[in-house]
Parts: C-alpha cells; structure tokens; sequence
C-alpha cells in the first residue's frame, strides 16, 4: 500500500498554485506537476526559460506580467534562465506583422539586450537570473545539423502559425529564413533543457515549436505558461503607451499609486494575479472580502501600496500614499505640489493659462479656459469663477481632479 507524504502533495499544490495564478493557459500541466514534486522530493531546481526578444521596450506592468511569474518562480529556488535570441534577432521575428521584422545588427541587439536587461533587473533578482544569448549554441551547428533539425518539421506545420497564414493567403512573400525563426528559438530549449517556459500568448506557436522539439530529441517537453495580457486603466484595450492607458514601472511614485487607483473595479483582481507577488491564498481572501461588500477604494490603496512598494520601496510608497490621501482622499492641497514660475506681472488666471499649458500636464491654452468656464479650476480650495481672479504667488491651483501647481512669481 503507497504511504501518502501529505507534505510533499502540500508544497506541490501550493508550488503549481502559485505557477499557475493568473495563466491563461498551460500546456503539459500534468507533466508540470510531476516535473515540480520531482524538484521538490529531490531538491532539484526546475529549469524555467524567458526568450528575450532584444527589441527595448521600455516595460509597463503589461510587460512585467510574464516578469513577475519568473520572479515568483525564482523565489521559489527554480533557476531562471533568460535566453536573449542575438542569432535569431538577425533573421526578425515575424510574428504578428503583415510582412518580415527588419533584422538587427549585432550592435543593434547587444544595446538593446542591455537596455532590457537593466529593466528586468528590477523585478528579479540579478544574482540568480542566468543570462545566456543563443548564438552560444546556434551558431555552433553545422549545416548538416540544421537540416536535420528543419527535418522534424513541415511546411503545412509552419503555415499553421498566423501571421505566415495570413501572408500566404494574401500572396505576401514569405522569406525561407523567416521559417527558421521558431525553429532557433525552439532549439533554444533544447540547448538548455527547459523544464518550463514562458511567455505571453503571442507566442504560443514558438513555445509549443520547442516542446515538439524535445520530444523529437528524445528529451522530457518543457511545459508552457501562457500569461495574458493585461487590459490598461480603460478597461477594455489591452495595456499600451500609444493608447495612453499603461502604469510604467519607471513612473514616479505619486504618479504610480494614482494611476493605480484609477483600475476599473472589475480589475482589481486581475491586477492582484498578474501585476502583484501575492500569494493565491491571499488573494482568495481579498475575493471574499470584495464579494462580502468591502469597500473596492480599500482594496484598491492596498493594491497601490503593493505595486508601489514593488517598485519605489516603503518609503516611497508612503510618501506617494499620504499625497494621493491628501490630494484626491480629503480633496485638500497636498505638500508636495510642483512650482509652476510665472512672470511678476502675470497677475490672473487668464494670463498664467498659457504657462500652465506649457507645463507638461496636458492641457492646451483652449482646454484649460474650458476647464475653468466648467468649474474646474481652484485656487487654494476656491473655485475660479472667471478667467480674471487674481493670483498671487504662493497660490495653490488645481486644475480638474488630478494636477496640482504652486505659483512662484519670478522678476
């Protein structure tokens, strides 16, 4: 009769829990969990894979999803290993384009690896993230070993994926090295030996192409992670600097917290799963407590104080709370309100309009005298009732909900 070891089930269905939050979808989850006991019973870290691909982005919290699931995996003692693809970004990624990535040069992807991975560094640790660039192995292989590889894989396969589908059906040239695009990259996970990689889902048919590729080896397939991506502060489109609805991990603190404040309520969970390090038990009791009344604002400053903290530290993170508590909490002037300087001679509302405009907080001269004629313009707590109040300097204006300015007169 096998003797059940309550702990070892224990720390694996708390280990793929914490895998698993927030995925959209995984593939090979039963041999994940056998993979992650294994790890466990053995102590024996799990070999989980992030392709890189060197295009510098500057991260928001829709990028730093996948991140944060490596960070959490790394805090569980699995090795996380970042594959940055120099050899496959000189044939381009096509993925998702009506027609091929312009390729990159060598000086190219090595500026642009280290500008990402100055920014992944602040989510997992630098210590214990192994960073490899596949031209250790690729560029190794020998003809001979590449068609031996391109063999264990069909045309009909390759069309499968999207955007060479689309390109196909709409007679749009498709170079014969853009196929090996998913084939290097699948390789990758040879080279390596993942146990797990991740990824968002657009690239699902990449990841899928290396676990294929495994199994053709004879090796164990790597599971897949998909993460989702993250819808923005709209609550529709997915998160994106052109749409304007993205917190950046590099926003000051202040800006940070506010823009997390502003997460549609039927977010909040979600941004909890993908965009926090909270445990699911943890979570669980926060579902409990929205769905017995508790008050979303509530969850939501926690939820602020949480990203926040992840980014700026604790000290930062108070420091922006007691901002937007008192600037947006108990609609009084907060402390630290950035100076606006104005000429001396500038001396109402409707002279200083055009400065404001100029100061970055995305107003035009037009839409702030429309704010105003709407009630939305306060100086020091009282509603401007004409372009004509007099200001003087020292004087706190407000402009709409969100923008605060000290006016300092200059000679």
């Amino acid at each position: 009769m096998e003797v059940r070891d309550e702990k070892l089930e224990r720390e694996t269905e708390h280990q793929m829990r914490v895998m698993l939050k927030g995925a959209v979808e995984v593939v090979g989850a039963e041999e994940l969990r056998v993979k992650v006991e294994q790890s466990i019973r053995t102590g024996e870290p799990l070999r989980v894979k992030f392709g890189m691909d060197p295009s510098a982005p500057d991260i928001h919290l829709g990028h730093a999803v996948v991140l944060r699931k490596l960070k959490q995996m790394q805090d569980m003692g699995h090795r996380i290993m970042v594959v940055i693809g120099d050899v496959t970004a000189r044939i381009g990624d096509p993925t998702g384009k009506s027609k091929g990535r312009k390729a990159l040069s060598d000086k190219e992807v090595m500026e642009n690896a280290q500008t990402y991975l100055e920014q992944i560094f602040q989510i997992m640790d630098r210590e214990k993230t192994e960073v490899y660039y596949n031209g250790e192995w690729l560029e190794l292989l020998k003809l001979e070993e590449i068609l031996h590889l391109a063999s264990t894989v069909t045309v009909a396969r390759l069309l499968e994926r999207d955007d060479f589908q689309n390109r196909y059906k709409n007679n749009v040239p498709i170079g014969l090295h853009e196929f090996f695009y998913p084939l290097m990259q699948a390789y990758d996970s040879v080279a390596i030996g993942a146990d797990i990689e991740l990824g968002g889902t657009d690239q699902t048919f990449n990841i899928l192409m290396g676990r294929n590729l495994q199994k053709s080896q004879g090796l164990s397939p790597q599971a897949a992670i998909f993460m989702p991506l993250l819808v923005g502060l709209d609550g529709v489109e997915k998160m994106s600097k052109s749409l304007n609805n993205y917190i950046g991990v590099k926003e000051d603190a202040k800006v940070m917290f506010k823009k997390v404040m502003e997460v549609p309520d039927a977010l909040i969970i979600r941004y909890f799963e993908l965009a926090t390090d909270e445990m699911p038990e943890r979570i669980d009791v926060i579902k409990e407590e929205l769905a017995s009344g508790k008050n979303p604002r509530d969850v939501k400053l926690e939820l602020a104080e949480i990203i926040t903290g992840l980014y700026h530290g604790k000290e930062e993170t108070e420091r922006a709370r007691n901002y937007y508590q008192e600037a947006f909490g108990r609609k009084e002037n907060p402390e630290d309100v950035p100076d606006l300087e104005i000429p001396w001679e500038c001396s109402t509302l409707r002279s200083l309009l055009p400065i404001a405009a100029a100061a970055g907080l995305g107003f035009s001269s037009s839409e702030l005298r429309r704010i105003t004629s709407q009630g939305g313009v306060r100086i020091n707590g009282t509603r401007a009732d004409s372009l004509e109040v007099q200001v003087a300097d020292g004087d706190v204006l407000k402009i709409g909900k969100k923008h605060f300015l000290k006016l300092r007169k200059t000679p």
